[in-house]
């Protein structure tokens, strides 16, 4: 069905600028200070990135564990000497736990930020849930590490 075009009513068109009066002038760049810091340039940015997995390394003491296991895993496929494929998907596993780790640490942190040191049964689903996932990705990859390196494992081992 055609339908013409219609022209919107003047309560609907919208207003034409008087070219004659200048535009506004933008809103001064706001100086932020301490922890909304923002990056001025790429070299702050991964200053930042880097203090970040620095924090979670030095206080995270299942980060730590995740690193360790990882670079074992890794090792061992490097020594299996598995396709690049297969130490691909080894590296992307790793990550995703290593992601979600600091993902659930950074969680407990704006959690704690917002309701201090007080219980709240919703900061207690947040914490649990970030939590959560990193179990799930982690069981995940172990899955994944053993599909990928017991058979090369077992092959070396001539079993």
């Amino acid at each position: 069905m055609f339908v013409p075009h219609q022209e919107p009513s003047p309560e609907r068109r919208p207003a034409l600028r008087d070219v004659s009066t200048p535009m506004p002038e933008p809103a001064p760049r706001v100086q932020r200070l301490e922890a909304w810091n923002v990056a001025g340039d790429l070299p702050a940015s991964f200053r930042y990135a880097a203090q970040g997995l620095s924090y979670a390394f030095r206080s995270q003491r299942n980060f730590r564990i995740h690193v360790f296991t990882g670079t074992v895993v890794f090792g061992l496929g490097l020594v299996l000497q598995l396709p690049v494929g297969q130490l691909a998907v080894l590296v992307l596993t790793v990550a995703a736990v290593l992601v979600l780790e600091l993902i659930n640490t950074a969680t407990e942190a704006v959690v704690d930020l917002a309701i201090g040191r007080r219980f709240h049964p919703l900061a207690r689903i947040a914490k649990d849930c970030a939590a959560a996932a990193v179990l799930v990705a982690a069981i995940s990859s172990l899955a994944i590490a053993a599909l990928l390196l017991l058979p090369a494992l077992l092959a070396r081992l001539g079993v």
